[in-house]
């Protein structure tokens, strides 16, 4: 132990012997995993787990919640789309100062978002976004991302209650049986598309990190994929190797039109393009998007658009 401390030491030390010259030093990057693992101790998640009624999937200091809408039965271009696919609604709570923050995305109907925004806003929760991700669904989806900051007990009671203007299942989900089986050639998607996906309520799924840190209020947002700023890309098997596709690039502006142009070179259709947060850093773009084809062709047009973006691939 002393040993270590006399490095850390040394090596401020010798950082800011270098007087006005010196580099500036962001304290954050030291500070950040102890203060939020020392928030992550005190907060008392099994009262947060009670106020969901269900258990967080933890990754990290992250505990995330799903609200699947899986007492819908949505369609589009003759596909039934899985909760995975395009239906999964969530919220991601991360300690930070004061208590935590919290993200989510809730999936809604249209009849739907003016008694779920309601209750957010009277409960102190911020809204930062309201779109569509599909286009043409029958019937069709909204999705409304939420934001705060605080007690993160109050603000999943606050959440709960205003689902609870909404249909979305709140019971307990019940135990789930044997996944369905992902036909589809998954390991040379995973070739085409450079990096490891997942099964998943019979959906195989990817989530592409950005090479740089995405920061909300000066927070980063890690991991990635459970706090929704990864880019994601669904695989949902139609049979004889087709597949539905959909998710969203995350972007950068200077991003957009190249990923836009890449997609619909390669059959695959834009649906909605629009922001998720308010004060990210770097200022993000999301871009949905959806095709039915050959699982393998789509993924050869989805890498096309992945080339055009500063994400972390591992092969391909």
């Amino acid at each position: 132990m002393r040993t270590m401390l006399w490095i850390v030491v040394s090596v401020f030390t010798a950082w800011f012997a270098g007087g006005a010259h010196a580099q500036k030093v962001d304290w954050q990057v030291f500070s950040e995993p102890f203060v939020s693992s020392a928030h992550a101790q005190a907060i008392d998640w099994q009262k947060v787990d009670d106020a969901f009624g269900r258990k967080a999937v933890v990754s990290e200091d992250v505990h995330r919640y799903g609200f699947p809408r899986t007492d819908l039965t949505v369609t589009l271009d003759g596909v039934t789309i899985k909760p995975a696919l395009a239906l999964g609604g969530w919220v991601a709570f991360k300690p930070a100062h004061g208590g935590a923050m919290v993200m989510g995305d809730l999936v809604l109907l249209e009849t739907e978002i003016n008694p779920v925004m309601l209750k957010l806003i009277e409960g102190g929760l911020d809204i930062t976004a309201v779109h569509n991700h599909l286009l043409r669904a029958s019937p069709a989806t909204f999705y409304m991302h939420v934001g705060g900051h605080g007690d993160p007990v109050k603000m999943a009671a606050v959440i709960r209650d205003a689902l609870g203007a909404s249909k979305t299942p709140l019971a307990t989900p019940a135990a789930a049986g044997a996944p369905p089986a992902i036909e589809l050639d998954t390991a040379q998607l995973e070739q085409i598309i450079g990096a490891k996906g997942q099964a998943n309520g019979g959906v195989y799924q990817f989530n592409v990190p950005r090479r740089e840190p995405v920061k909300e209020n000066d927070m980063v947002m890690a991991p990635v994929g459970p706090m929704g700023v990864a880019i994601a890309i669904n695989f949902q098997p139609t049979g004889g190797g087709k597949a539905a596709i959909t998710g969203d690039f995350v972007l950068t502006a200077d991003e957009v039109n190249p990923v836009i142009k890449a997609l619909r070179s390669n059959g695959i259709e834009v649906t909605a393009l629009h922001s998720h947060m308010l004060d990210e850093q770097p200022r993000l773009f999301f871009m949905h998007f959806w095709a039915v084809d050959d699982a393998l062709k789509l993924a050869r047009g989805l890498r096309a658009a992945l080339d055009k973006t500063a994400s972390v691939r591992t092969s391909g």
